[in-house]
């Protein structure tokens, strides 16, 4: 019984590290796929024309987070167009590679 104990707790913990292997973002993948965002989330001080708000610069900011926004426009849970847009074709590893890029970027 032990014996079963330890290889069933053995096999949870690979499984847990092999997960979280594959789920981690890539910062250079991420550099490329995030080449998109920069057209706005890149330039400093950037306000939209209507209605007027501010672009929030992605830099430094937490991967969690970030994947977590994605994920909210790809399903509609935050409103905005051009934000479901460019997040309808990213797969879940897209979203989590742009969020290690921007997470490992300099808020500068």
């Amino acid at each position: 019984m032990k014996c079963m104990r330890a290889t069933g707790l053995l096999t949870a913990a690979l499984c847990l590290l092999l997960s979280s292997a594959v789920t981690a973002g890539d910062p250079e993948a991420g550099k490329i796929k995030a080449s998109t965002c920069m057209g706005c989330h890149g330039i400093e001080g950037l306000t939209n024309a209507y209605p007027t708000f501010r672009v929030p610069r992605l830099g430094g900011q937490h991967a969690e987070y970030l994947v977590d926004a994605m994920q909210a426009y790809k399903e509609g849970r935050r409103e905005h167009p051009a934000m479901r847009a460019n997040m309808a074709n990213l797969s879940e590893q897209d979203m989590r590679d742009i969020a290690a890029w921007f997470a490992a970027e300099s808020r500068d």
